[in-house]
């Protein structure tokens, strides 16, 4: 056994094994030292990505937005607005007295109104209609504005004496006769119901045989009415 084992060391084919394990470390360390050899295949898998080498991206320039320039605005010229005048009444307000209507005068009716019958006429001898009412009356009487008016006229008639005439609101008319001479108011006075407007006198020729009274009448638009129902209106 031992001449064996002899026979193998020291033989042939002893050597020709060491030469290929000693060839075989020569490659593995070559190996060891330079790296391993490149593979033939790519590798896949999740890993391929981490691997790969990371290219520099190329660097964008930042966008700038560009704002147009405003324009400017155009002048507009002011607007002028024409000046309106207002016209101005100066004509003071004058508040209408509510419509009061008085007696001219307290007394005796010696004459009444009629204008659709004759009546006779003491003074003058004579028979003719009547466009009022003759109201008794001491001389010297005070005689009342029968109603707010305006005093349209005094005058000294031939027959009926001094007479003074009041305008009224609803175009109605009043007349005072046989006044004395001398009233106490003037053309264009106005004046309120129950002012005294002037006196009994004895100036009517036209009725001068009733002695002191006071002639009343009243018209509408220009025709004579009833004076009781002025009165009494």
């Amino acid at each position: 056994m031992a001449n064996k084992v002899k026979s193998l060391l020291g033989g042939p084919g002893f050597y020709a094994v060491l030469a290929l394990c000693v060839l075989a470390v020569g490659v593995g360390g070559y190996f060891l030292l330079f790296g391993e050899p490149a593979q033939t295949e790519a590798p896949t898998g999740p890993d391929t990505a981490a691997s790969a080498p990371v290219e520099d991206l190329p660097e964008h320039e930042p966008v700038v937005e560009t704002v147009p320039p405003e324009e400017p605005e155009e002048e507009t010229e002011p607007v002028v607005m024409p000046e309106v005048t207002i016209p101005v009444d100066d004509t003071p307000v004058v508040a209408e007295e509510p419509h009061v209507v008085v007696l001219p005068i307290q007394g005796e009716v010696l004459t009444a109104f009629s204008v659709d019958q004759l009546l006779y006429n003491e003074t003058l001898d004579d028979w003719r209609t009547h466009d009022g009412v003759d109201i008794a009356a001491a001389e010297g009487d005070a005689v009342l504005a029968a109603c707010a008016g305006t005093v349209s006229s005094i005058t000294d008639d031939p027959l009926m004496g001094t007479t003074v005439v009041i305008q009224h609101s609803g175009g109605y008319e009043t007349t005072y006769a046989n006044l004395q001479a001398e009233p106490a108011v003037e053309t264009g006075d106005t004046v309120s119901a129950g002012q005294t407007i002037g006196a009994v006198g004895t100036t009517a020729a036209a009725e001068a045989a009733q002695g002191a009274h006071l002639h009343f009448s009243v018209a509408k638009d220009g025709e004579a009415v009833d004076p009781d129902a002025f009165l009494n209106s």
